[in-house]
């Protein structure tokens, strides 16, 4: 148990991460286990609401491949998956927007709302935050890549003092729907709003040299560092995809990019606010 020594050593330590990142913007990837288990998920928005209350501007970036899945499944329409990569046909493209829209997207501005959060829904469509791309020359899947951000929008929202909510669909110059991996936009949106942070949740510690064993995690990367990592076959499979976004990101105009576990309670405030953090931290 804290006592309130502990108690007041653990706001001391704070403090000073809280008058660097002030008035600082930070993108959130939110998915896995933080979005499917209840208590993490409750977590997750008291995290983010002491972020707002403490003058951080949190901007999260939402999924839902797993919630998505459930919905094809009701419906009768097989997923099938191209190295990882959802494929999005029309009737499944249908599917992921009501989804990822209506029904996750507002599920997370409710749960901020009912706490006393000021959060707004908006998916890319919305003020034409992101336009879309085809990623693939197949014309029946409509997976899409991020080919421009207009961040006028988030700009406005938070100036006003609201929490952003935004899932991954967005709409090409044609008004063609794409469904865009999240990380991806993410750090799209980091990037082009020049993000203090952009903070990856994972269902992992983070970046480990041995992934059996949680000692090897590395806290501290530089680019090169998980290039060197990449063509060494320690980071492999799903993780390329995550360190690769973090890479770009911190080649754009984000100061620092972290892979945290979300299966961890207060994961955000542990990683944000103390010292030696939680999971693994790219920087130039």
């Amino acid at each position: 148990m804290l006592t309130d020594l502990n108690r007041v050593q653990v706001l001391s330590e704070a403090l000073p991460f809280i008058q660097k990142f002030s008035g600082r913007t930070i993108v959130i990837k939110y998915g896995g286990a933080a979005m499917k288990n209840d208590l993490l998920k409750s977590k997750f928005i008291e995290d983010i609401l002491l972020l707002s209350y403490i003058g951080i501007k949190p901007i999260l970036v939402h999924g839902g491949g797993p919630i998505i899945n459930t919905w094809l499944k009701k419906v009768n329409i097989k997923s099938y998956f191209d190295n990882g990569i959802r494929v999005t046909d029309k009737e499944t493209m249908e599917i992921v927007e009501m989804v990822l829209v209506g029904k996750i997207n507002k599920e997370l501005v409710t749960l901020l709302n009912k706490k006393q959060g000021s959060a707004v829904g908006l998916s890319g469509k919305d003020g034409k935050l992101i336009v879309a791309s085809k990623l693939y020359n197949d014309p029946n899947n409509f997976v899409g890549s991020v080919k421009q951000v207009n961040i006028k929008i988030l700009e406005l929202l938070l100036k006003s003092g609201y929490i952003p909510i935004i899932s991954s669909v967005a709409a090409d110059e044609h008004g063609q729907s794409y469904n865009i991996n999240a990380d991806t936009v993410a750090g799209a949106l980091a990037d082009a709003i020049q993000a203090e942070k952009l903070i990856l949740l994972t269902d992992i510690l983070g970046i480990m040299g041995n992934p059996s064993k949680p000692e090897t995690l590395e806290r501290h990367l530089t680019i090169d560092q998980a290039k060197k990592l990449i063509d060494q076959q320690v980071i492999v499979g799903g993780m390329i995809p995550k360190v690769d976004c973090c890479i770009k990101a911190l080649q754009g105009n984000v100061k620092s990019a972290h892979i945290i576990d979300g299966r961890v309670e207060h994961a955000l405030l542990l990683e944000i606010l103390t010292t030696d953090g939680i999971g693994s931290m790219l920087t130039m």
